[in-house]
């Protein structure tokens, strides 16, 4: 990588980091970006689909299949506490996730396209909405309609893994859903709870559920059911016996059928335990993410860059346990999501001092670069 597209790349990422934008709500992101290609291609096409930006290098002889790489752009609803020039301007908004890494990375990846050239066509997105689960999929188009036949991706790391260059064949990281399980009843006066229909015993009952149900021989996989809320009746309401309550749990496992097999067993559990009570139940759903599962492939083509350029490469022993959204592209074509690792001593992300080191670009660009050159 270029020393002055580094520094140029660097100094977006400052930029970003200083100005971050919640999911769905990252048009001046996006606007930053497009000014900063503008100003610094010549050979590239930028392309503005509204809640997300695409750009292309066409190839004046391609002689291999077409690539893609995608950044994700979205900030955290989080302090920022990273003691340094560029944090956070914004109160409760903060890149404690990396992704203004990210988005950098793929801006300097560009600019040494356009300098450099390819012999193939290369496509590069910038998302919205990682945090959510809700970007990826709103941006399909960008696959089918590009014909785009291989996807690549990273994400910076700290604590986890020693520094390299990380990623696994398979499954990398879980699926995962947001459950909501709503239970409605009679309500009565305190004094007399049994005129009245009272959801605490049930959700308590499925809440517990919850944990044991995790045990069940049927299940092959990691999985996992976290109860994040559980909310009953109205505070301070002592003359009262509640009436509705709310139990939120966070779902997920490395097997999206087991996920699904998991969660069809809690909605039967709560229907059996609402059904006794004489209670109503419903179920939303949201922040659902795919699992993000490589294609073997590709993977050993990220091996070879990784060591071309002469990084160390770490295979990680099992899936992460957190979401990543890039799983609904590879599930489209196949691709490999990797990780920049900067090392046991750096922070965890959406850690509130989490920083995504600016090195991390350099090593990023230069991988895809490779994976560019390669076949």
């Amino acid at each position: 990588m270029d020393r002055d597209i580094f520094e140029k790349a660097a100094a977006l990422r400052h930029e970003i980091h200083m100005h971050p934008d919640l999911s769905n709500e990252e048009r001046p992101t996006l606007e930053r970006v497009m000014k900063f290609l503008k100003e610094n291609t010549r050979n590239i096409e930028i392309h503005d689909a509204g809640h997300y930006v695409w750009c292309a290098y066409r190839s004046p002889d391609p002689k291999k299949p077409n690539m893609a790489f995608r950044g994700d752009c979205d900030a955290l609803p989080t302090e920022d506490l990273v003691d340094k020039p560029w944090r956070s301007v914004i109160p409760g908004k903060g890149h404690n996730c990396g992704h203004d890494g990210h988005t950098a990375a793929l801006a300097g990846l560009i600019l040494s396209v356009d300098r450099c050239g390819a012999d193939r066509d290369v496509f590069f997105i910038f998302q919205p909405a990682e945090e959510n689960g809700s970007g990826a999929k709103s941006c399909l188009d960008f696959i089918t309609d590009n014909n785009v036949q291989q996807i690549y991706s990273m994400h910076g790391q700290g604590k986890h893994y020693p520094f390299s260059i990380a990623t696994k064949s398979g499954t990398l990281q879980c699926a995962s859903k947001g459950m909501t399980v709503t239970m409605t009843g009679v309500p009565a006066h305190a004094g007399n709870p049994q005129d009245g229909k009272n959801p605490s015993m049930a959700l308590c009952a499925l809440a517990e559920y919850s944990q044991e149900v995790l045990k069940d021989p049927k299940f092959q996989s990691f999985i996992l059911a976290t109860v994040i809320h559980l909310g009953i009746g109205k505070e301070n309401a002592f003359g009262m016996s509640a009436s509705t309550g709310k139990l939120q749990m966070t779902i997920r496992s490395e097997d999206e059928a087991e996920l699904d097999e998991l969660q069809m067993m809690l909605e039967t559990k709560a229907k059996e335990l609402a059904e006794t009570s004489g209670l109503t139940v419903d179920f939303a759903y949201q922040d659902e993410f795919p699992m993000t599962r490589n294609n073997d492939a590709c993977v050993e083509k990220v091996k070879k860059a990784v060591l071309a350029c002469g990084y160390d490469f770490y295979d990680v022993p099992e899936p992460r346990r957190g979401s990543e959204d890039v799983g609904h592209f590879l599930k489209m074509v196949p691709g490999c999501h990797f990780y920049c690792s900067f090392g046991y001593d750096h922070p965890a992300i959406h850690m509130k001092d989490y920083d995504f080191d600016d090195e991390g670009i350099e090593r990023t660009v230069n991988v895809n670069l490779a994976l560019i050159a390669g076949e």
